[in-house]
């Protein structure tokens, strides 16, 4: 049985309990096909080289289906994993929801990613196909894409976005122009199979996290519920959709909500408060830290219409010494933990993060009879756990014994994070204090102190790597070495990401 006859967690079943992801977009669009669903950055030219799109639900619709006949005839059977590495553009939500609607699984791979990491992501979860956005910010992403799909067996396919793909990449932007398109009837719309494939760095190493269709609308109704999100207005999306928090916070947000969704290249302060102004949006996704900084300018008071924001949390344990919340928008926080889960809760009048109480929450968080989306825990070790319906507690689980095999389940239930966290017995509250020891997390990208220093160690005795602290970023990676350029050199050679080679840039003051 594959991956997609099965749950995330391994069950199979007859019958699905709920709609899957591409159940939920046909059903908006039959509800108004021709109201606008996706709307591009408005600075996409720079981006990617081409003219910016907007799509309603039914131009939406026919180009998904497009893009899934392009994989079912490209040959790859049900339950393959497709793997994506795109800007956060309208190609991006066609190609994820063509994916799935071809009954195969998305995997969403970090833009920064070169060579090394996506060969690893690639040959971790035997991806089929790859499908890329051609130039991002300057970086020919389809001949990263070719040479990595040479050192992964499994692929077979590699598409991409974008004038003149390189030699071996087939061309997608037709999917836009057929003017029919059937929808491909071979997978079992079943909301407990597998839909998206995300990536968390642990300390064991990088780990494939793979979810349901149940369990990404498990952590978007988790945002959009606590939030009070817009049902009456456009939603613009600042967030990459590369991992479970960015999908949850856009592409879900989207699907349940039904409304426009405006697309966001992080990161441009001028471009996003002209997106916000021109397109009336009505709520706000986007890293905290940036959210906070935008109050701070009084920028938010250029968008009247603009009622509530989502701002996320890579490092939950700054939220409680973040500053108040002053524009007239309501604001939420996003606790993020890696890949394994999140919960939000919406500040209050004075501004204030607000407080976390152990046990089950629900959606919203404080309603008496709201459905429970999740449970905080304080382990034994005094760091915070997670479980509930959008945990992905099997992807976690240690690898069992053969002794353990033949015995009573000892699996877990939950899914430890690794932030430290502290119970104060009088106010009955949690609070993070520190994150899993021994990572580095820079904006939406984690990595191992212990690669950091492997990787400085390759350079030479004299080369050292490591995180410092950043208000904005969570951590910043300083480098130094003999020769930063030479340096930066053989780690771009061995494929790392960027934020590894920058982090040795010459910081000799200009004459």
């Amino acid at each position: 049985m594959t991956m997609a006859e099965r749950g995330a967690d391994g069950q199979a079943g007859s019958a699905s309990p709920g709609p899957t992801l591409d159940q939920m977009f046909r059903r908006t669009v039959n509800r108004k096909p021709d109201a606008t669903a996706l709307v591009d950055p408005a600075d996409k030219t720079r981006i990617t080289g081409t003219p910016p799109r907007r799509l309603t639900f039914a131009q939406a619709d026919r180009a998904i289906s497009a893009m899934a006949r392009h994989l079912v005839h490209g040959g790859l059977p049900v339950g393959s994993i497709v793997a994506l590495q795109m800007p956060n553009t309208v190609e991006m939500v066609i190609a994820l929801l063509g994916v799935i609607r071809a009954g195969c699984i998305a995997a969403p791979l970090p833009q920064l990613w070169r060579q090394a990491d996506l060969s690893d992501a690639l040959n971790r979860t035997g991806a089929r196909a790859l499908v890329c956005g051609g130039l991002i910010d300057g970086v020919d992403h389809g001949a990263l894409a070719m040479n990595a799909a040479v050192e992964a067996f499994s692929i077979r396919y590699v598409a991409g976005f974008g004038a003149l793909p390189p030699d071996g990449v087939m061309p997608l932007d037709d999917v836009f122009t057929q003017p029919h398109a059937e929808r491909p009837a071979r997978a079992v719309e079943d909301a407990r199979l597998a839909a998206v494939v995300t990536f968390d760095i642990t300390a064991e190493g990088r780990r494939a996290v793979p979810r349901t269709h149940m369990q990404m609308t498990a952590g978007g109704l988790a945002l959009t519920l606590e939030s009070g999100l817009a049902q009456d207005g456009p939603l613009l999306g600042a967030m990459p959709m590369t991992s479970f928090a960015g999908l949850a916070a856009t592409l879900m947000a989207w699907l349940l909500s039904g409304e426009t969704l405006v697309l966001h290249h992080p990161f441009d302060d001028a471009v996003l408060r002209r997106q916000l102004a021109d397109e009336g949006c009505a709520a706000l996704v986007l890293p905290a830290p940036v959210a906070l900084r935008l109050d701070e300018a009084g920028a938010l008071a250029e968008a009247p219409k603009l009622r509530q924001v989502i701002g996320l949390w890579r490092n939950p344990e700054q939220v409680v010494s973040s500053a108040p919340w002053t524009s007239a928008a309501a604001f939420t926080d996003a606790y993020l933990f890696g890949e394994a889960g999140l919960f939000a809760a919406r500040r209050g009048g004075d501004g204030l993060p607000a407080p976390i109480r152990p046990g089950p929450f629900g959606a919203p968080r404080t309603a008496a009879k709201s459905p429970v989306v999740g449970e905080t825990l304080l382990t034994p070790k005094g760091t915070l756990a997670l479980r509930g319906p959008m945990v992905p507690v099997a992807a976690y689980a240690p690898p069992r014994s053969p002794q353990e095999a033949f015995t009573a389940s000892t699996a877990p239930d939950h899914v430890d994070t690794g932030y430290a966290a502290r119970f104060d017995k009088a106010s009955g509250t949690l609070t993070l204090t520190a994150p899993p020891v021994g990572m580095v997390g820079v904006g939406g990208y984690r990595f191992r102190a212990e690669d950091l220093r492997h990787w400085a160690q390759n350079l030479g005795t004299d080369a050292t790597l490591a995180g410092l602290p950043d208000r904005l970023a969570g951590h910043r990676l300083a480098g130094r070495a003999t020769d930063n350029p030479t340096a930066r050199a053989a780690l771009a050679e061995l494929g790392l990401n960027p934020l590894v080679c920058e982090a040795f840039r010459d910081r000799t003051p200009p004459a």
